[in-house]
């Protein structure tokens, strides 16, 4: 169980900001087309959707990634359910979480879902087209022993130059380690480091085009077994 909560400032009465980093969760331009051009088109989904097909996340925020891609999923038709996993270190609570996905009335129908389930502990379960498992701990500590590979990553922690520890080499070598050959990355942050760690861990790193006042972010494939 959790033995956090994450500490909440809003920004326009709609947008959550991490008072410990200074970090907004989502783009202040618009979280929900950030999260379809960062993470959705970083990873070519949905065209690379298959069955069983698995997203990890660092970072579960407020859930919005993990909607944008549920619904992506739904709409694609593909048989059975979407494998969601994301690691989490301080959740938001649950009161937060409801407040920031008001701000997505387009995704009511699912962030309802959710909600209505969710419990603020490590959770497990399954939802109309989604297989959703929420770890909460240092990511550090929990991607090392998770069992599973992913075939994309969302790597969505706070700004490297705020929250280093999602952003080292040990843990973007696990990352690696527990993404099938041929699977994906899409991050947000384009930062130099960032680029080089992906790369030495086992991508073939891109920078392409970011979203709003972002220049670039970071997108890979993994090619190498490290």
């Amino acid at each position: 169980m959790a033995d956090q909560t994450a500490e909440i400032e809003w920004r326009d009465g709609t947008i959550p900001v991490s008072t410990r980093y200074d970090d907004p969760y989502f783009s202040l331009s618009g979280g929900l087309e950030e999260s379809r051009h960062v993470f959705l088109a970083g990873n070519d989904l949905p065209a690379a959707f298959s069955p069983g097909f698995h997203i990890a996340e660092l970072g579960f925020g407020t859930g919005l990634n993990m909607l944008v891609a549920w619904q992506a999923w739904n709409q694609s038709g593909q048989p059975g359910a979407l494998r969601f996993t994301s690691f989490e270190h301080i959740l938001m609570a649950g009161d937060d979480i409801e407040r920031a996905l008001a701000a997505f009335p387009e995704l009511a129908h699912l962030s309802q879902q959710f909600l209505a389930k969710w419990t603020g502990q490590n959770s497990r379960f399954d939802l109309p087209g989604l297989a959703l498992n929420i770890i909460i701990g240092d990511a550090r500590d929990t991607v090392p022993i998770w069992p599973n590979t992913a075939n994309a990553w969302f790597l969505d922690g706070f700004s490297p130059a705020k929250n280093p520890e999602l952003w080292t080499g040990p843990l973007l070598q696990q990352v690696a380690a527990h993404t099938v050959h041929n699977g994906t990355f899409a991050t947000y942050t384009a930062a130099g480091q960032v680029r080089r760690t992906l790369d030495d861990a086992g991508f073939s790193v891109s920078r392409t085009a970011g979203f709003a006042r972002k220049r670039h972010m970071l997108t890979g494939r993994k090619i190498n077994a490290r």
